[in-house]
């Protein structure tokens, strides 16, 4: 069973910077989009950034330009890169996979990014 663990989040003032990191246990690109997700305090939980088994990216409008998804594949790893960090950035945010072969589909545990001054 693929898990995946991230970490990185924390507390960061406006304009801050973070970067979030999700290692696979094991070699996950070559089947799995993969993605970041975040749920703010009573808000559904949105998908933020994906990159896909071909390295194609998709972003949310609301963090183009300031957000960037990018991966290690000899790390089995994926990162979130945070630049211009707004207090609506606040939120649990969480790793996914996406087998696109199955449809099975894994989470990592969420970690707390708080954006505040």
């Amino acid at each position: 069973q693929v898990q995946l663990v991230e970490s990185g989040g924390g507390l960061v003032q406006p304009g801050g910077s973070l970067r979030l990191s999700c290692q696979g246990s094991g070699s996950i690109f070559s089947r799995y989009a993969m993605a970041w997700y975040r749920q703010a305090p009573g808000k559904q939980r949105e998908m933020v950034a994906q990159i896909t088994p071909g390295g194609k990216r998709r972003y949310v409008d609301s963090v183009k330009g300031r957000f960037t998804i990018s991966r290690d594949i000899a790390k089995n790893t994926v990162y979130l890169q945070m630049n211009s960090l707004q207090a609506d950035d606040t939120a649990v945010y969480y790793c996914n996979g996406l087998n696109t072969e199955t449809g099975t589909s894994l989470w990592g545990q969420g970690t707390q990014v708080t954006v505040s001054s």
